[in-house]
């Protein structure tokens, strides 16, 4: 299992290197089948997959990810409206086909999954993308390895016990400070990249710090649906690991909270 788990975590890695150095299109399309497989995965779990809502979700996704391309972040509120508005209408037409959850979990499968993993996409496209979208991954699995080893050594005051017993306050602040340590260092060893970035050593620590917080309600809210709907995983495409909701729960929190502190901070110092 362990093996199986590393060789997985290996290619995904190697994968997400490619794709992030490339961008643009080449990153758009894999972040946009990472959500629809993520979305399948969460319709799965609330039981609405095998209906026809499910495939207005998925379009839904298509649609928003061919828009951001054209018209980028500009235009993201709206096209959440005219998702939702695309929802109701379906809702609508066919009353009494679909019930009021079916529909609002349908909109929110494509805001939780797909809206929120697009702004790995967003992120890449900043003046400075090319270096500051590693701080998505390097926030989220750095907190989260921190945070464990942390909560394994001197963990003592349980967070949520009913929906994580083994995650701990003091784990919690151990990945936060670590998360931020490593946004610091990881500002340090690319500042001179970094010629739009006004401080990148206080943006890149605060951004780690705050997505860290972030990551943390990303990684339980997935706990507490699995939960709710009585799973251990949402799928099993990544050997080892469960599907992309498994592996990218924490990511789909991380990412916004990275752009909009990473914008916000740039503002602030200016």
């Amino acid at each position: 299992m362990f093996w199986k788990r590393l060789a997985s975590g290996v290619v995904l890695l190697i994968a997400a290197i490619i794709v992030m150095y490339l961008g643009d299109l080449p990153l758009l399309l894999s972040v946009a089948v990472l959500s629809l497989i993520g979305q399948m995965e969460l319709y799965r779990a609330i039981g609405i997959d095998h209906k026809a809502i499910a495939v207005i979700g998925y379009a839904m996704t298509a649609v928003y990810y061919v828009l951001l391309y054209m018209q980028g972040r500009a235009y993201v509120a709206a096209m959440m409206v005219g998702a939702l508005i695309v929802f109701m209408t379906a809702y609508v037409i066919t009353f009494p086909e679909y019930k009021t959850e079916e529909i609002t979990g349908a909109f929110f499968g494509m805001c939780y999954v797909s809206v929120l993993m697009s702004y790995v996409y967003l992120t890449r496209m900043l003046h400075d993308g090319l270096f500051t979208v590693w701080l998505i991954l390097l926030c989220s699995w750095g907190c989260d390895t921190l945070a464990y080893c942390t909560g394994m050594l001197i963990g003592r005051h349980k967070m949520v016990p009913k929906l994580s017993p083994k995650k701990t306050w003091e784990g919690a602040v151990g990945g936060v400070l670590g998360a931020a340590l490593l946004g610091f260092i990881y500002g340090v060893l690319f500042r001179n990249k970094m010629t739009s970035t006004i401080s990148p050593l206080i943006s890149c620590s605060v951004a780690c710090g705050v997505g860290a917080v972030i990551s943390m309600i990303g990684d339980l809210a997935a706990s507490a649906i699995k939960r709710n709907h009585d799973i251990k995983d949402f799928g099993h495409c990544i050997p080892g690991h469960g599907g992309i909701l498994d592996r990218f729960d924490s990511v789909l929190f991380t990412a916004p909270a990275i752009y909009y502190t990473l914008t916000l901070v740039e503002k602030f110092i200016k």
